[in-house]
């Protein structure tokens, strides 16, 4: 489906910077310019929503399915824009350097948006942002005053707003609308110069041969504009409250399951809208990203239902969705439909049966595939389809030093040896298994930076179940090894996945 070659998974915040967060900047486009130069055809991000530090500062939980983050505009981007002076964004914050302090980060950045709206409000019209508004009308206005009254009330749990506010009752949101203009302005703004910065970005990658995977949590968070808009959309009750929540049963991540506490959809509610809400997310991702990543994609064909107000996912059960009728719509709208299908975890026949009948790329995570004496294992790459893209680990693994080390039991690494053909060490171990994922079949092999770095789980992204501490790693410019992407580079023109010269 998709071309062969490789790529990095990296998200936009774990890029170097000197404001304590990586950003739509600088850093962003020698990133670029690195994977150009290396060979590699891929560059996979994490959702880019907004995030807040009552869900961990999770892109899964954001406030918005459609708006984005702006801790990632870049503030040099603004002084080249003429929005704020160098002077405004000197600091002698000490952030530290191998991860985000998103306390510091917000209250910093934030101060310096607040200059670059009052410079740009007194500039007079700017017609790109009334075209913007306009065009992103249809979720952007009820985003913005979802955040204006949430930090005006200090939450954005709206279930616990005042009952006029919470059942959005016309008069007194006109009457909110108007007293705080200029905050509901400052709120599209920030979007605006999101977007700005963003389709800027995008369109380097595609001068350079760069494919952008973009990542499309399946659920929304409760404390969200899309819940407070469309509550008959999810299964909530009277009060407002869900009754029923989202998660997985037990597995190789958690004995207890996961319990993210989303609240599920009523998917007999959006078959009555041809899914129109969905059709409207999934064109915002597509015109932001060339492929989707579907996280959970299993969720679309059964979810697991928790009750609310369960203290784990075990007590949950298994319902149907509509799949077929869903991605018939997706691919009416979206012809080509280019997503790949996050597959991991309990995958039933009828999973299966949907991939393929869609003919949907799935993944591939070689984590998995020496827990057990099986030559049978799908994650072992000598049983890869083409169709399919292959990790060493994702976002939600250790990283493969830090899971060698910490986490594959003696049976497992012996499995791993024999695969290989015989001990290394632990240096060697993470190249192979980047050669592995390299030399397979699977159309697209996709790497996380901190593997190419060979970085132990101190580096790891993000831990489930684990509520906080997540999201936060950060690699430094100097860990940016040349020698290492050479090496990449290597592994990619050896197993056809470049048709690039490699940069000396």
């Amino acid at each position: 489906m998709f071309d062969r070659g490789s790529g990095i998974l990296l998200h936009i915040t774990s890029l170097p910077s000197n404001e304590g967060v990586g950003d739509l900047g600088l850093n962003a486009y020698h990133f670029v310019d690195m994977l150009c130069n290396s060979g590699q055809k891929y560059w996979q991000v994490l959702p880019l929503n907004p995030s807040n530090a009552d869900n961990g500062e999770s892109p899964y939980f954001s406030s918005s399915a459609f708006a984005g983050n702006p801790l990632l505009i870049s503030l040099h981007s603004l002084v080249d824009d003429g929005l704020i002076s160098k002077q405004d964004i000197r600091h002698n914050i000490k952030f530290p350097a191998n991860r985000v302090d998103y306390n510091a980060v917000r209250q910093y950045k934030y101060s310096v948006l607040d200059k670059a709206y009052k410079n740009w409000i007194g500039s007079g019209t700017d017609e790109l942002y009334e075209n913007f508004c306009s065009q992103q009308s249809f979720w952007l206005n009820d985003y913005a005053l979802f955040m204006v009254i949430g930090k005006r009330l200090g939450t954005l749990a709206w279930n616990k707003w005042p009952m006029m506010l919470k059942s959005r009752d016309v008069t007194e949101l006109t009457t909110i609308a108007s007293v705080e203009a200029d905050a509901l302005r400052q709120e599209k703004f920030l979007q605006y110069i999101f977007f700005k910065q963003w389709i800027k970005l995008k369109q380097y990658c595609m001068s350079k041969g760069i494919t952008v995977i973009g990542d499309i949590p399946i659920y929304v968070s409760f404390e969200s504009s899309d819940v407070w808009v469309n509550r008959n959309l999810f299964k909530l009750n009277e009060d407002g409250e869900p009754s029923g929540v989202s998660g997985v049963p037990p597995d190789y991540f958690s004995s207890t399951g996961q319990l993210w506490n989303n609240p599920v959809y009523s998917w007999d509610a959006l078959l009555k809208t041809d899914f129109k809400w969905w059709v409207q997310r999934m064109n915002i991702m597509l015109s932001r990203f060339d492929i989707v990543r579907i996280d959970h994609f299993r969720g679309l064909v059964q979810y697991w239902e928790i009750p609310a107000g369960e203290k784990t996912a075990i007590n949950g059960k298994w319902n149907d969705v509509p799949v077929k009728n869903f991605i018939d719509t997706m691919i009416k709208y979206f012809p080509g439909f280019p997503v790949i299908a996050e597959d991991l975890g309990i995958i039933t026949p009828d999973v299966v049966e949907v991939k393929s009948h869609y003919g949907l790329p799935g993944m591939k995570v070689l984590h998995f595939a020496f827990g057990e004496d099986n030559p049978e294992n799908p994650y072992l790459p000598h049983n890869y389809e083409r169709n399919c893209v292959v990790y060493t680990g994702t976002h939600d693994n250790n990283t493969t030093l830090g899971w060698f080390k910490n986490e594959a039991g003696k049976d497992e690494i012996e499995r791993l040896y024999q695969y290989i053909g015989g001990p290394c060490s632990d240096e060697v171990v993470v190249w192979e298994l980047i050669r592995l994922a390299q030399s397979s079949v699977a159309d697209i092999a996709i790497i996380p930076l901190q593997d190419i770095l060979m970085l132990d789980s101190a580096s790891r992204m993000n831990q489930p179940a684990v509520p906080h501490g997540n999201w936060e790693w950060r690699v430094s410019q100097e860990q940016l090894s040349h020698n290492q992407m050479q090496k990449l580079a290597e592994y990619s023109r050896i197993y056809g996945r470049s048709s690039r010269d490699i940069i000396n």
